[in-house]
């Protein structure tokens, strides 16, 4: 089911000579076992072991088996994309196929594919039924190894349902050592000897079985076990507060999921990142990505990953005092929690629920909330969330006046729940009550007089958070040593494991000259393809190793001043390397040699003396090639491969990096070059954004101006009043004529002020919901008129400033289901441009040069059609199919950045799904916009780009 790296290796150069049908074995082989390790060539080798079956000659039976297999390749990578409705289609037609034919090997891993997808979908049951039906086909079949993985997994899935009964009924078969596990098996047997550990609290031993489960995924091409072993290491780590190592963790994941697309995947390193940057307080970024995790875990919401970002977004919303996003995360938790039947998730959310109702005063459905919590947490004989239930109920009480429970014993309910609380942590082997647990207590007895008790309780929470920070310390020298001692483990596995890849490589010579010329030639036409610096370094390193002995292999550009070479990209015994830069005045590097040279650079036998100047942390090689990178006369850079053994790269061997350099130039080139127009555009985008928004606040500002202006004179008119009442009064006498007079003043300013501050709030909501509009660009009903009327209201200042106005002629009621913020923008820049380009300047006098401008529109039962027209000068014929391109402008330099009406076509076709069309003459312009009134569903998975 999971083949080895070596083996990959050796089946990729067994491939390079054949031809025709002589592929067809090793390309069944290959696009299975690269499904996880690199998708995209899987999936090519698939589609290339297709086309060539039908001319294999193999017997009907064996070619429906092998065509069989591939569509399982198929259904594995939709699976992984998340499209996990093709994926179990396409599985089952495999399964129909490979049932027919008798291949038992073949269903245990279309049964194993319908776990994960069952897992995925929130179905656990299913997940376990499929696995069970796995086994008794790899028994059937005879493959003990299939079925040893489909009980480990099983086994490691019961820990997360219920970990007590897991051991009992896994623990025997999985816990001993039993000798040294094959690497495929040991991914699933340690990923469930970490869950064990963990949920016993045993983060130490927890972390070394999870790293010892990533070692084996990666060596076994288990690529998305060994994202969730090195998730689950970075949780270990915070919960031993080694954040750093942490994080360095979930970066480790990040680094492996964010380059397949998984969204599974991605979204759950996200999570878990968001919630190591909420416990060092970095909120924003916690919270970003948060949201972004959910976005891409949208394909796959039943699965538990999604409700453990639910349940951190809630948690994270409570630390902000965001309660209605806490509450609305905890009670989609609490659904999702149903659905899978996990109990810590149940618990987990109503008493995060609990919590965020009772900082709403919703009282009693708070209270509701956490004794189910309580109940749920106390079934499960989970004494830590029955602790923090009994601390939630304590914490509602206080805030609270509720009825008290029943037999309470304690002078009020809060001390009641409390020691309960403490009770219950007591309870815990080896878990040391947090201090302000005893704070809470020692603060309720204070509040009922009893300080006496309230001061004992105090020292006894100094002794408790000695205690915690012994045993923080404590759990820092575990993390250490967990760490140095795998890390040690874990660059021995890297050093033996690339050394016998590159054993392997080195010993394979290719057949013939033409032969390596055709493959060199596929090659460049691969790694040119791509505009991505990074996508080259990729393709470049797997052909590298692929044809060349490499230990080493890096690439080192120029950089801006000219004055070093930086490392862009680096492996070395599968490692990557750290950044370096190698100054142009060091005359002992050779890589600047290679460069000032623009020579190749080769050292068959590297002197032992050079040794001294190795980069500390690398590797002392013997055989060193480097070459630049060089696009003409211009050098990019410098490519080097590396190997420990002397005279590693013969004539052939340097021809064939001499080619891949050139090639890797001219892509690094184009990337570069691509790179810079993109980030133009993407600066002259911002830049105009920023313009339109500082020319809203401006206008929004100077309307605001007039009643807030107005509304503060007539307040301190009002208070010299009241000083002359309170004068009279504490002096001569306040006379009934005075008073009466006061009262008609108050009465008259009262009403000037509140008409004032209601214009004023009146804009305000205007400009609010054309700000929400514009910065979410959220999908919503809403009437044309009123948005009409917000959008002209946030440009009103500019209009009358330059002389000129505009007339609406939209009636009210034409509701409509789309965008409103991006359609606010097409209308704001369709005024804009009236006002940059239409009209002579002019001032504000009502002269002849005074521009009108009319917004109008007409609608039937599923479209609607906007008139926006002015009487200005018009558009020059020889200029009007030119309008909508992007960066054209005639008033370049003057205000115009060619990009109003490029943006609002692209958000008009793209976004709302309408058209826009323009007719101008000498008499004005009119642009009319084609809108249906229920806009079109955009695809999540490939979002409009408006911008």
């Amino acid at each position: 089911m999971f083949a080895l790296e070596h083996e990959v290796a050796q089946w990729e150069t067994d491939l390079l000579p054949l031809r025709g049908t002589e592929r067809v074995p090793l390309l069944l082989s290959l696009s299975w076992h690269l499904r996880q390790r690199d998708c995209m060539r899987s999936n090519e080798l698939a589609e290339e072991a297709g086309r060539l079956l039908p001319l294999a000659g193999l017997a009907p039976a064996a070619q429906a088996r092998a065509s069989a297999r591939l569509q399982l390749v198929q259904a594995e990578l939709a699976w992984l994309r998340g499209n996990l409705d093709g994926a179990e289609s396409l599985a089952l037609a495999a399964h129909a196929t490979l049932t027919t034919h008798g291949d038992g090997a073949g269903c245990a891993d279309v049964h194993w594919l319908l776990s994960s997808i069952a897992v995925d979908l929130g179905d656990h049951a299913r997940c376990d039924a499929e696995l069970l039906a796995a086994a008794a086909q790899a028994r059937s079949a005879g493959d003990s190894m299939r079925a040893s993985l489909a009980d480990a997994a099983t086994a490691r899935w019961a820990v997360l349902r219920d970990a007590p009964a897991a051991q009992a009924r896994w623990g025997a078969q999985f816990q001993g050592d039993g000798g040294k596990l094959p690497v495929p098996l040991a991914t699933w047997v340690h990923d469930f000897r970490g869950l064990l550990a963990h949920t016993s609290r045993d983060l130490g031993t927890a972390a070394g079985h999870y790293m010892q489960s990533y070692e084996a995924a990666l060596e076994s091409g288990q690529l998305r076990g060994a994202i969730t072993a090195a998730i689950n290491i970075g949780d270990c780590f915070a919960s031993l507060n080694d954040n750093e190592s942490a994080l360095e963790w979930m970066q480790c994941a990040l680094d492996l999921a964010r380059p397949t697309g998984w969204p599974r995947s991605i979204g759950a390193c996200q999570t878990h990142a968001a919630d190591t940057m909420r416990k060092l307080g970095r909120l924003a970024t916690a919270e970003e990505l948060l949201r972004d995790a959910l976005h891409i875990l949208a394909p796959v919401a039943g699965a538990r990953t999604y409700a453990n970002a639910l349940f951190h977004l809630g948690e994270l919303s409570l630390d902000k005092g965001d309660y209605d996003t806490a509450l609305d995360a905890f009670s989609r938790l609490a659904q999702r929690a149903e659905a899978l039947g996990q109990a810590d998730f149940r618990s987990m959310a109503q008493r995060g629920s609990a919590h965020a109702l009772s900082y709403l005063d919703r009282p009693e459905e708070a209270l509701q909330a956490a004794e189910r919590a309580c109940q749920l947490a106390t079934a499960q004989g989970d004494a830590m969330h029955q602790v923090a239930a009994l601390r939630v109920l304590a914490m509602l009480h206080a805030r609270h006046e509720l009825p008290p429970p029943p037999g309470m014993l304690e002078r009020n309910p809060a001390l009641h729940f409390l020691h309960q609380a403490l009770q219950v942590a007591a309870s815990i082997d080896g878990y040391v009550p947090p201090g302000e647990l005893f704070d809470a207590l020692a603060r309720e007895y204070a509040h009922a007089g009893d300080y006496a008790r309230a001061y004992d309780i105090a020292l006894d929470a100094g002794m408790a958070r000695e205690k915690s920070h012994t045993q923080q310390a404590s759990n820092r020298a575990t993390a250490m040593q967990v760490y140095h001692q795998t890390e040690h483990a874990r660059s021995e596995g890297y050093h033996h494991r690339e050394l016998a890849a590159s054993e392997a490589r080195r010993a394979e010579v290719l057949q013939q000259t033409s032969d390596t010329l055709e493959r060199l030639s596929a090659i460049g036409q691969e790694i040119t393809t791509h505009l991505d610096a990074s996508a080259v370094f990729q393709v470049l390193d797997r052909h590298v190793h692929a044809l060349l002995p490499v230990n080493t292999f890096a690439v080192y550009m120029l950089d801006g001043p000219g004055t070093a070479l930086r490392r862009a990209h680096g492996m070395e015994a599968g490692r990557p390397l750290p950044d370096n830069a190698i100054p142009l005045s060091n005359p002992r590097a050779y890589s600047v040699r290679c460069l000032l040279g623009r020579r190749e650079v080769y050292i068959a036998q590297v002197p032992p003396r050079r040794h001294a100047y190795t980069v500390p942390g690398t590797l002392h090689n013997q055989s060193v090639l480097y070459v630049p990178l060089m696009v003409g006369e211009r050098v990019l850079g410098v490519m080097t491969v590396q190997a420990c053994q002397a005279n590693a790269y013969g004539e052939r061997e340097r021809l064939i990096f001499r080619t891949l350099c050139a090639y890797g130039a001219i892509a690094l080139d184009n990337a570069s070059a691509y790179r810079q127009l993109q980030d133009a555009q993407a600066q002259l985008v911002s830049q105009e954004k920023l313009a339109a928004l500082g020319s809203l606040m401006a206008g929004v500002a100077h309307e605001l101006n007039t009643p807030i202006g107005n509304s503060l004179l007539i307040a301190s008119t009002m208070q010299q009043k009241t000083e002359d009442v309170e004068r009279l009064m504490n002096g001569p006498g306040l006379r009934r004529s005075d008073l009466a007079a006061y009262i008609e003043d108050a009465g008259k300013a009262s009403a000037l002020v509140m008409r004032g501050l209601h214009s004023a709030a009146d804009l305000v909501n205007s400009f609010k919901q054309v700000a929400v509009d514009r910065t979410t660009e959220q999908r919503r009903q809403f009437d044309l008129q009123q948005v009409s009327n917000e959008i002209i209201a946030t440009v009103m200042n500019r209009i009358r400033s330059s002389g000129h106005r505009i007339e609406m002629e939209v009636d009210f009621g034409i509701a409509m289901d789309s965008y409103p913020g991006p359609f606010g923008q097409v209308i704001t820049n369709l005024i804009n441009n009236a006002l940059l380009h239409a009209f002579d300047p002019g001032g504000n006098d009502g002269s002849a040069s005074t521009g009108c401008m009319r917004l109008c529109a007409t609608a039937d039962a599923a479209r609607v059609q906007i008139v926006f027209e002015d009487n200005g000068g018009g558009i020059a014929e020889q200029y009007l199919s030119r309008i909508f391109d992007p960066f054209f402008t005639t008033k370049l330099g003057q205000g115009g950045s060619g990009l109003g009406l490029s943006i609002s076509y692209n958000i008009v076709t793209a976004l709302l799904g309408g058209t826009i069309q323009v007719a101008s003459s000498g008499a004005g312009t009119r642009f009319t916009l084609d809108l249906p009134r229920v806009a079109p569903r955009l695809d999540a998975a490939d979002p409009a780009s408006i911008y």
